[in-house]
């Protein structure tokens, strides 16, 4: 059994999340979830605490002190760690190393070789905002070789209403690469 940390950030594909905690639980892991303050607006964490069986991680940095500096141990507890979806702020954050709330904590304080799946899900224009891009570029070229995977976003109808690329990947692939990530079969 393989430990996962699905993190979830403020985009409206937020509420595909219950959908990979029961792909990720079904291909034997155990999961945790980890939410930004804003992915709080889109889902409730007890929607995700109900299905992984855990306490979820919102923000470390607010409300009462808890003394086991809950994004380093659950950072050790980790096998991988997957942010679906991933927003154009959550890869400028991580792009650059700013860690600001309890999921760009813990993705900062994960060990070396512990690999991170990141779904990125946004409008097209967001997408392919030279920005955005140069984000993800910086990514998956940094030093620690293949920590950073992308599971490239897909061309479908947004919210927005418009049609294009941006949309969150479907559930499977992205379970899929965190599979592929940690020998699962």
């Amino acid at each position: 059994m393989k430990n996962v940390v699905l993190g979830v950030t403020g985009g409206i594909a937020a509420y595909k999340a219950c959908d990979m905690v029961s792909l990720l639980r079904e291909r034997q892991c155990e999961v945790r979830a980890a939410m930004t303050r804003a992915a709080t607006r889109f889902l409730q964490p007890l929607t995700l605490a109900a299905l992984t069986g855990h306490k979820v991680l919102v923000d470390e940095l607010e409300g009462e002190i808890d003394p086991s500096i809950p994004h380093v141990s659950w950072a050790r507890w980790a096998d991988a760690v997957v942010v679906a979806p991933a927003t154009a702020d959550f890869l400028g954050k991580l792009a650059h190393g700013l860690a600001d709330d309890g999921l760009t904590c813990l993705v900062l304080a994960l060990e070396a070789g512990k690999p991170v799946v990141l779904a990125p899900a946004m409008n097209t224009s967001m997408w392919q905002n030279p920005l955005v891009q140069q984000n993800v570029a910086r990514l998956r070229g940094l030093a620690a070789g293949a920590r950073f995977r992308v599971v490239e976003p897909v061309e479908k109808r947004l919210a927005c209403g418009e049609t294009g690329m941006g949309a969150l990947a479907p559930a499977g692939e992205i379970a899929d690469a965190v599979s592929a990530l940690l020998a699962l079969s």
